[in-house]
């Protein structure tokens, strides 16, 4: 993953969080940013990642990636319904 964009899903290959979707809400620089998913890592208390333990889905949530940039009120749920398709169900 070479350059972060915001509202971009990625997928975590490291931690235990590995194999969960998530999306970019922040870039804190060129190694870190800010994941969530809505449900267990909320937008209030987002993820720090490494961006090496990511692995990016090529998609980008355009409404979401929209709010995030102008500042507005994004909601967990709608986090979390947007990035639904994208995620397989873990066992």
């Amino acid at each position: 993953m070479n350059n972060p964009i915001i509202g971009s899903v990625v997928y975590s290959k490291m931690g235990r969080d590995k194999g969960s979707c998530f999306a970019v809400v922040e870039v804190i620089n060129n190694d870190y940013v800010l994941i969530a998913d809505g449900a267990k890592h909320k937008l209030s208390k987002p993820k720090l990642k490494n961006i090496k333990h990511l692995r990016p889905n090529g998609q980008v949530l355009d409404g979401i990636a929209q709010k995030l940039i102008m500042k507005t009120q994004v909601f967990d749920g709608e986090l979390y319904r947007a990035l639904r398709p994208f995620c397989e169900p873990r066992e």
